[in-house]
C-alpha cells in the first residue's frame, strides 16, 4: 500500500513537512514539523505547525507517530506542540544520543540534561519497522550530514532529510559536528539503490533563480541529474567537490536556537528561577 503525502512548505526556513496517511484506516503520521522563531525578538509561534495540525483535524486522521530526520540545524521542531495537541509518539534515529553529548558540552547544558535519547517516545535503529495503520515503514540509517540522521521508506516514498536536495540543488552539507562527506556518498547511494519510479521527498528546498520551491522526485531523477552525486560520481570526487564547498558556506542563521529545542524533541529548556526559558548563545567556539 502507498502513501498519501500531504506537503507544507514554510517559506521562511525553505523547510517541507509532511503529514503521511492511510486513507483506507485514517492514521496519520507527521514528518519533520517547524516550529516558527523569529531570531530578533526570541519568540516562537506555531503557525507552520497549525496548518499540519489544521489538516490532520480537517481529514479526521489519527496521528500515530511525530518523526524527525535529525535534529535540525536550519528550523526549531514543533513536535512536542503538536504531540500535545493530537498525540502520537515523537521518533528519531537512536544515534541521537551522540549528538546530543556534543551539544550537551557546547553549550554547557544543565547537569540533568539526559544523553540517552531519552526525551523522545522511540529511537529507530536502522531496519526497523513499523507501522502507520495499514502503511509498512522501514527506518534507514543515513549519516553523513549529521551522524544521526534517518530517512523514512514508506510504501514507494522515501522521505530523505536532508541526504537529498532537488537535481539542481544537490546534497546536504557535511560540515556540521560528526558530519563526513564520505559517509554521506555511500548514504545516498543506499537511497539511490532503490527501483527508480522511487517517489524521494525532500525535507528542504533552496531553488535556483527562476524555480519555484519543489520538494518531490524519483530515484531515476536523482541518479541521472543531481549535480553533486549522479550516476558516475565517484566517492573520492563527491567527498572533494563537499568539503571544498562546505568550506565557503556560513552557519545555518537558526543553528544555535534550533538544535537547542531539537536534541530536546522539540521542548523548550527548562525554565530559570524566574519563569522565563533562555537559549545560550556560545561564544567563538562554532
Amino acid at each position: 500500500m502507498n502513501p498519501q503525502v500531504h506537503a507544507s512548505f514554510d517559506p521562511v526556513t525553505w523547510t517541507i513537512s509532511y503529514v503521511v496517511y492511510d486513507q483506507r484506516g485514517g492514521h496519520a503520521a507527521i514528518i519533520d514539523p517547524v516550529l516558527d522563531y523569529d531570531p530578533k525578538s526570541g519568540r516562537t509561534a506555531t503557525t507552520a505547525a497549525n496548518r499540519l495540525l489544521a489538516f490532520v483535524r480537517e481529514q479526521q486522521l489519527t496521528l500515530d507517530w511525530i518523526i524527525e530526520t535529525h535534529a535540525h540545524a536550519d528550523h526549531l521542531s514543533a513536535a512536542a506542540y503538536l504531540k500535545q495537541q493530537l498525540g502520537g509518539r515523537i521518533a528519531i534515529g537512536q544515534q541521537i544520543d551522540g549528538v546530543q553529548r556534543v551539544f550537551k558540552g557546547i553549550f554547557n547544558l544543565e547537569t540533568g540534561f539526559a544523553t540517552d535519547g531519552r526525551q523522545f517516545d522511540h529511537l529507530f535503529a536502522d531496519g526497523d519497522t513499523f507501522a502507520i495503520g495499514q502503511l509498512q515503514a522501514q527506518a534507514i540509517s543515513v549519516p553523513g550530514h549529521t551522524p544521526a540522521d534517518m530517512a523514512y521508506h514508506i510504501g514507494d516514498a522515501i522521505f530523505v532529510g536532508d541526504t537529498l536536495f532537488l537535481p539542481d540543488v544537490g546534497t546536504a552539507r557535511c560540515d556540521f559536528p560528526g558530519g563526513n562527506a564520505a559517509a554521506l556518498y555511500r548514504s545516498i547511494r543506499r537511497l539511490l539503490s532503490f527501483p527508480d519510479h522511487t517517489r524521494l521527498f525532500m525535507c528542504h528546498d533552496y531553488p535556483p533563480e527562476g524555480r519555484a520551491p519543489q520538494w518531490q522526485c524519483t530515484v531515476a531523477e536523482q541518479r541521472a541529474h543531481n549535480i553533486h552525486v549522479h550516476d558516475g560520481i565517484s566517492e573520492a570526487d563527491f567527498v572533494q567537490l563537499r568539503e571544498a564547498r562546505d568550506a565557503t558556506l556560513a552557519m545555518p542563521v537558526l543553528i544555535l536556537p534550533a538544535i537547542q529545542v531539537n536534541i530536546r524533541a522539540g521542548q523548550l529548556p527548562p525554565a530559570e528561577d524566574n519563569g522565563t526559558a533562555y537559549l545560550k548563545i556560545p561564544l567563538n567556539l562554532l
